[in-house]
């Protein structure tokens, strides 16, 4: 990395490779502040299914599940919703276009982001999951409740600029 300097944002040096990326799947346990994580190669429904079977099979079966998407393809595809419809305990709720501040899953993926990922240097993707997979331990260890400082008045403004923004834009 580049520091940030006069006229200039922070960036990479000239030789700086990627060496990959990975999906990675997220569910929130509010109650807990607990996460269930998977990396993975790709976004597809396929994955999505893996992820989903893997939260039926961590939560215990006394709970109904809700899980909140955004409008990605994959979390509508037919095979998901066959999967999800054969499992009544579990209640899909999808977010508005430009509101992924309403999925609270958002804001320990800006956690995971900042405090582990960005600024950091990774040889492999191997090592960029390790370094996930480290922190979603640590997390989980120390986890505590979420709690949603946002005030009802503050959502509804936001939802209100939100639909001006949108209206008319075919949304």
């Amino acid at each position: 990395m580049l520091p940030i300097g006069l006229g200039y944002v922070e960036g990479v040096t000239h030789d700086y490779r990627r060496h990959g990326t990975t999906t990675l799947f997220a569910a929130l346990d509010t109650a807990r502040g607990t996460v269930i994580t998977q990396c993975r190669k790709r976004h597809r429904h396929q994955e999505y299914l893996d992820f989903l079977r893997e939260i039926d099979k961590n939560v215990p079966s006394k709970l109904d599940v809700h899980v909140v998407v955004d409008n990605y393809a994959t979390h509508k595809h037919p095979r998901v919703k066959r999967w999800l419809a054969a499992r009544p305990r579990f209640h899909v709720h999808f977010t508005p276009t430009y509101a992924s501040w309403l999925n609270q899953v958002e804001i320990w993926f800006n956690r995971i982001t900042q405090q582990a990922i960005r600024r950091g240097t990774f040889r492999s993707v191997k090592e960029l999951i390790e370094k996930i997979d480290q922190y979603v331990q640590n997390s989980n260890r120390h986890a505590h409740p979420f709690v949603w400082t946002a005030t009802a008045d503050s959502i509804f403004a936001k939802v209100q600029r939100l639909c001006e923004r949108i209206s008319g834009t075919g949304h």
